[in-house]
């Protein structure tokens, strides 16, 4: 394990409500546990997670900085002014491993212009795990976001991707507010050819995990519902 004097650690979570000393590395707990200095999407479930893998000091003495979506470059080098005076910082996403669709990635921006050491720790990665257990193009893939909210310009967005991906031979790779998970699945299933390839993986690391791999053809002879859980959708036509 790696525990540089002074450096901005990506320190993996849990993709759920497991236990993180089972789905995370010894290393990666430990290091998180030298810390007392981290920037979080969300201070409270930053502060949760600190709890579930026991970390030694009273969070209260915890020092937890919000960075987020709406937090700029700026923020970022003004957050991390501590590291150049000799401290070190742990970044926390709110689910998997930090700056991988993440807005942590800024944070490591400003390590690189700022010469602060960054060092990833291994850990899971929603993304990742998804394209693994897809059986699709794992060489050539491009993570998309999410598509435009508005039907008409979602199935474009559908269209376009879908023709790139036959083109040039590459998974496409989106997520979604869970909340509109169905309806996105539903736009998959009405806009693709037959024989494009969908992939759904829902709840990854958990014990409600579902992994669902087939064409549009097939998919729309099942009733899928993946409902409002935490998912990656994988495009890919041949």
């Amino acid at each position: 394990m790696i525990i540089a004097a002074t450096a901005l650690h990506l320190i993996p979570v849990t993709l759920g409500a497991g236990d993180a000393h089972l789905m995370l590395p010894p290393s990666a707990i430990q290091a998180a546990c030298r810390l007392d200095y981290f920037l979080a999407e969300n201070a409270k479930t930053a502060r949760q997670f600190l709890k579930s893998i026991g970390h030694p000091r009273p969070l209260r003495e915890v020092q937890i900085e919000c960075f987020d979506k709406d937090s700029s470059l700026e923020n970022a080098v003004e957050l991390l002014k501590p590291l150049l005076a000799g401290r070190s910082a742990g970044v926390l996403s709110e689910a998997g491993s930090p700056a991988i669709a993440d807005p942590g990635a800024l944070l490591v921006t400003a390590a690189h212009q700022l010469r602060i050491r960054v060092v990833p720790h291994v850990g899971p990665s929603a993304i990742g795990l998804a394209l693994m257990a897809s059986g699709f193009n794992g060489q050539h893939f491009s993570f998309n976001g999410y598509l435009p909210v508005p039907n008409d310009e979602c199935r474009r967005s559908i269209v376009a991707l879908e023709r790139e991906s036959r083109e040039h031979d590459v998974t496409q790779i989106f997520i979604e507010t869970p909340y509109r998970n169905d309806q996105l699945l539903q736009a998959f299933l009405e806009t693709c050819a037959a024989n494009t390839r969908l992939c759904v993986a829902s709840d990854l690391t958990l014990s409600t995990e579902s992994v669902r791999s087939a064409t549009i053809a097939g998919l729309k002879k099942e009733s899928l519902e993946i409902g409002r859980r935490p998912s990656v959708f994988l495009l890919y036509a041949k």
